[in-house]
């Protein structure tokens, strides 16, 4: 006889207390966090914390530059006005990712261009690409999703054929590799987020790398009110040029980034241990699929995904109504699940509305040339697919190691023993995800 699920009254596998909280606090972020207060330096783009971060992670990437921003958002932005991106331009961005990768888009005035997703890396496809190419199409921004390389090599390949320009958003993907070479130094610029969840944490920050000086000097203009600087004595000259803003990072973030940088290489293999020990275990469950890892790449798993199949479970269901109903009953058993993008980024009121700056602008732009656009949620089933059907592990991440990740296996193992209870338990009254402060959020 299977064990009495959770939901049904049962006892629960897993218990919050089994869960320890990220990020992992060491005597080097200590120090460099003390250095920061005993110099009294707090803030400046010269600062030591934030001049040391971006040497160290540009020696680390292998890019010849790097600058240290407030946001992975603002280094995404600064990329695209770096390679002027401008008005009634188009960039192309994968339907399933952050909204930031498409947001930023429009604070350049330009207009984001959706691309589904490739159905086993949910990274942007490659075969669908060029047909989302126009006469106004300027650059593409590919998303290394949960620290899953995207496919480059075609991506650049296209991009070379058509002139474009090529900006990674490899916020979730530090340390992530593409047939060796390290993600986000692949194209003109990359873009990497330091907020609390992700794999490199500062808390809040971000990271800017190019290996093109005339990126590196515009990039450094739009992150401080494109307010140019004397080359001799490096002084502010209060002279604008462009039009830029205020995306400069802060010495207290810098330093705990830098600290967490010494132990990445660390950080992510626990990540990947975990990783693929679920994997090796959950993808002998019928109905459960794993997240996968190219052939040629090191993955990071930012965040752990599978997805669930209904009729693989021998269970009629609608995926989505399938997926609610086991995500209450890992919940349940202790298991902390839940999604983290509900649905494609272009659905998200945003898109749909097109308000934008004030009436539909930017795309009142090439609208009043006759262009049309539509965000159509239907044309881009592979982000609707994953939407209804994925959700998130949160056990991967250090310092969790393979004794919380057994009883995750077990507790997937008792709930899909007994399906058909499950089922019954479907429109229970269940929440499902973590707290904050298993992510480091007050």
């Amino acid at each position: 006889m299977s064990e009495k699920l959770a939901i049904s009254g049962g006892a629960p596998i897993l218990k919050r207390a089994d869960y320890l909280n990220w990020p992992v606090i060491t005597d080097d972020d200590r120090k460099f966090i003390a250095e920061v207060l005993d110099s009294g330096i707090v803030a400046g783009a010269t600062g030591p914390q934030a001049v040391a971060l971006q040497q160290e992670f540009a020696a680390f990437t292998g890019a010849k530059y790097c600058l240290t921003t407030c946001s992975g958002t603002a280094a995404l932005h600064m990329g695209l006005a770096a390679v002027d991106v401008g008005p009634g331009d188009e960039v192309i961005v994968p339907s399933y990712t952050f909204l930031a990768t498409a947001s930023c888009v429009l604070h350049q005035m330009a207009i984001p261009i959706f691309v589904d997703i490739e159905p086993r890396t949910y990274t942007l496809d490659p075969a669908k690409l060029e047909a989302a190419i126009t006469e106004r199409t300027r650059a593409i921004m590919p998303v290394h999703i949960q620290g899953c390389p995207a496919d480059m090599d075609p991506i650049l390949a296209i991009a070379e054929k058509h002139n474009l320009h090529v900006i990674e958003d490899a916020c979730q993907a530090h340390g992530a590799m593409y047939k060796g070479r390290m993600c986000g130094t692949l194209g003109i610029a990359g873009a990497f987020s330091l907020n609390n969840l992700k794999n490199l944490c500062g808390g809040e920050g971000g990271l800017f790398v190019t290996n093109s000086e005339d990126v590196l000097r515009k990039g450094d203009l739009v992150r401080y009110f494109g307010d140019e600087c004397d080359e001799k004595t490096l002084r502010q000259k209060y002279n604008a040029s462009i039009l830029g803003y205020m995306y400069r990072n802060q010495e207290l973030p810098a330093a705990l980034a830098r600290g967490q940088l010494k132990h990445l290489d660390q950080l992510n293999a626990t990540r990947i241990r975990n990783s693929e020990y679920l994997s090796r275990h959950l993808g002998e469950i019928p109905g459960v699929i794993p997240p996968t890892c190219p052939a040629d790449c090191k993955h990071v798993y930012w965040f752990y995904a599978v997805r669930f199949d209904p009729q693989a479970a021998g269970i009629d269901a609608e995926p989505r109504r399938f997926r609610v109903a086991v995500e209450k009953a890992l919940a349940k058993e202790g298991v902390l699940v839940g999604q983290w993008q509900t649905m494609p980024v272009l659905a998200q009121d945003v898109f749909q509305s097109m308000i934008g700056y004030g009436k539909r602008y930017p795309w009142a732009i090439n609208e009043a040339k006759g262009i049309t656009y539509k965000y159509d949620p239907n044309d881009f089933p592979v982000a609707q697919m994953l939407c209804e059907s994925y959700t998130n592990v949160h056990s991967i991440h250090p310092p969790n190691g393979l004794e919380l990740n057994e009883k995750v296996v077990a507790a997937f193992h008792k709930v899909f023993a007994n399906l058909g209870e499950v089922m019954d338990h479907a429109d229970d009254a269940v929440q499902v995800g973590f707290d904050g402060r298993l992510y480091g959020v007050g």
